[in-house]
């Protein structure tokens, strides 16, 4: 009989470790982290009751290592191993080493992830089984009645070494760099290609199978909304299926777990066409991204399932009723209007209000660095609707304060509220078709810089009665001027304390601006951190990133050196005495006095030379980055 299982090591890093970690604590279970070096004070280091270091900073010299991941599980006295998704997650040979150490496997066993490595292996097993299949096609025969095809990786997932073909000329091209890509993720560059289904949907099947014959079919999810072949926003169940056709996708899932003899949680994937036939993917041989959906709508907590299945339990003749609809998006730092760049930097703040679900791997303060996927977080809702869990999701999202990093929170967003989603109508092309439409707009931004201006002038809290008067004195007949930029425009906003073109200000604080605009009452927050110096404004308007342009730009960007520019604006007291064009002067010598601010600034020669220009007077007025003096550095011997 299988031990029972004690401490946990997860074989992964991010939010799949915190999660996974966050069922060992409710079960009582001690939990072992990994980590690289970038990664030796993230979430999941933090949420572990032990780490153990995997020394680099890239995936094949760390958490690919399955040698240094057992090494860790034995030297922090793990029983049990469980690989999340990704990495490791389907390689039958660590599956085996992990057993071989005389540790428990959280997964299936290596045979069936052996089978179901190559998608060329496993569509052969399928077709044994009687699950549909589209019929291959062999590149080096294909007419032009084959196209559209699609290129695949045998290994692996992701969407890598995935290519779309419409044009034969460029399908030997598509072929190399397909493999070369394959080889490079999945140190396999075997390619296979198939029918491209346009307009396809992307369903697929949880399921969770024991030791003792019993195989569950967990419902349908559909994860048609993808970008670069990776999957956006999932939902459970997959909605406006035929009875019929979620029954037959229900029973060749299973039929293909027990093909290989499976255990534990998997998922069967299927392309479904317009007209409503499905086929065969591939069988996914460990935990999905998207399980939450699976758990919201069911009630489970497939982690637990894992280790009971893993421990050896049976699970029950049939699995609980579903209830309700969940949907999930992926939360990355990337900016879809710039080809899906990824982004870097500190994550200042992640704060995502309303009853939804947050997965994540970080915490306000984290880094997110350049090893790794971009994803943020998982953000799931669930309601007794589709409406009414997609309303949930989308004003979660909407309503997140997200700061430090570009998102994909707007095109999320606009995503769940775009009509073809809100009406079901779902396919893998939904991005190429809307991308443009849903990155192209962003929100008005004149209001948030107003209310990041008023906001920067807010007296700080505690500052007496005198000091808050006097902050606002004669601003009526004197507005102040601040200069933002955002999303590649600049915003100049002129500002009094109460009275704005068409606009009310009915409060300020430096956290809290509450403006009236047209009759519409709204709040802005308004957060500046201390080492950024980005204006972040969320409010029922939008996200805005304000970069604050400086009151008097650095005017040496424009000039040539030995320009002397008054550094703030102010008044010329003193000239030094005989100064004049053509007098020497050496470095450091005081040459003029500006008065501002009640305080007296030493304008200096910057080096040894010849004043060539003098075009200050005493009692002079002037702005700043105004042209005071110009010296001629001597030529060095």
């Amino acid at each position: 009989m299988t031990p029972q299982i004690s401490s946990l090591l997860v074989a992964n890093r991010g939010e799949i470790a915190v999660r996974i970690f966050r069922t060992a604590r409710d079960l009582g279970l001690a939990t072992v982290a990994v980590h690289s070096d970038p990664d030796a004070d993230a979430l999941h280091v933090r949420a572990a009751d032990a780490a153990v270091r995997l020394p680099g900073a890239a995936p094949a010299d760390t958490y690919l290592r399955g040698d240094l991941v057992i090494k860790a599980a034995l030297a922090a006295g793990a029983d049990a191993v469980h690989p999340g998704y990704g990495f490791l997650s389907e390689n039958a040979d660590f599956a085996r080493q992990v057993q071989d150490s005389g540790l428990t496997w959280i997964g299936p066993p290596p045979e069936a992830i052996e089978a179901m490595a190559s998608k060329t292996r496993a569509k052969d097993l399928m077709r044994a089984a009687g699950v549909p299949l589209l019929d291959p096609v062999d590149p080096a025969t294909a007419t032009p009645a084959d196209l559209p095809l699609l290129l695949k990786a045998a290994a692996g997932g992701g969407g890598r070494g995935m290519r779309v073909v419409r044009d034969l000329d460029g399908l030997k091209e598509a072929l190399h760099a397909a493999s070369a890509e394959a080889a490079s993720a999945f140190g396999d560059g075997e390619v296979f290609a198939e029918p491209y289904v346009e307009r396809g949907r992307h369903v697929e099947v949880q399921i969770l199978a024991d030791a003792h014959g019993t195989v569950w079919a967990l419902g349908t999810r559909d994860c048609s909304l993808q970008r670069r072949h990776q999957k956006v926003i999932e939902e459970a169940p997959a909605p406006g299926l035929p009875d019929t056709l979620r029954e037959s996708l229900h029973e060749a899932a299973v039929a293909a777990a027990r093909a290989v003899s499976y255990r534990g949680a998997g998922t069967v994937e299927f392309l479904v066409t317009a007209d409503g036939r499905p086929y065969f993917l591939e069988m996914n041989t460990r935990l999905q991204v998207e399980h939450p959906v699976t758990e919201a709508v069911f009630g489970l907590d497939l982690v637990a399932l894992q280790l009971r299945v893993a421990e050896g339990g049976a699970l029950p003749p049939e699995p609980p009723e579903p209830t309700g609809h969940a949907v999930e998006a992926r939360l990355y730092a990337e900016d879809p209007a710039q080809d899906w760049r990824p982004q870097t930097g500190v994550l200042h703040t992640l704060d995502i209000p309303g009853r939804v679900r947050v997965d994540t791997g970080f915490a306000d303060g984290d880094t997110v660095g350049i090893h790794y996927d971009p994803m943020l977080a998982k953000v799931v809702a669930h309601a007794p609707t589709r409406a009414e869990a997609v309303r949930a999701l989308a004003h979660a999202l909407a309503g997140a304060r997200i700061h430090g990093l570009t998102t994909n929170r707007a095109l999320l967003v606009g995503s769940l509220r775009h009509p073809e989603f809100t009406a079901a109508q779902l396919d893998t092309g939904f991005y190429e078709r809307h991308l443009g439409a849903l990155t192209g707009t962003t929100p008005d931004a004149a209001t948030a810089a107003l209310a990041a201006a008023l906001a920067e002038a807010a007296p700080a809290p505690g500052a007496s009665l005198a000091a808050r008067l006097g902050g606002w004195r004669n601003l009526r007949s004197q507005p102040q001027t601040r200069r933002y930029t955002t999303a590649g425009a600049e915003y100049e906003v002129q500002y009094h304390p109460v009275d704005h073109p068409g606009v009310r200000v009915l409060s300020v604080e430096r956290h809290l601006v509450t403006l009236e605009a047209d009759g519409i009452r709204r709040v802005f927050h308004v957060k500046r951190n201390s080492n950024s110096t980005e204006v972040y404004v969320d409010s029922p308007l939008g996200a805005h990133t304000l970069t604050p342009v400086p009151r008097f730009p650095d005017p040496q960007d424009r000039t040539e050196p030995g320009s002397l520019l008054a550094p703030m604006p102010g008044t010329v007291v003193r000239v030094a005495e005989g100064l004049a064009a053509g007098s020497p002067v050496t470095a450091g010598q005081p040459l003029l006095w500006l008065e501002a601010m009640k305080m007296e600034h030493r304008i200096l020669a910057p080096a040894s030379g010849t004043l060539t220009a003098l075009h200050a007077a005493t009692g002079q007025q002037v702005e700043y980055g105004a042209l005071l003096a110009v010296v001629q550095e001597e030529p060095q011997s």
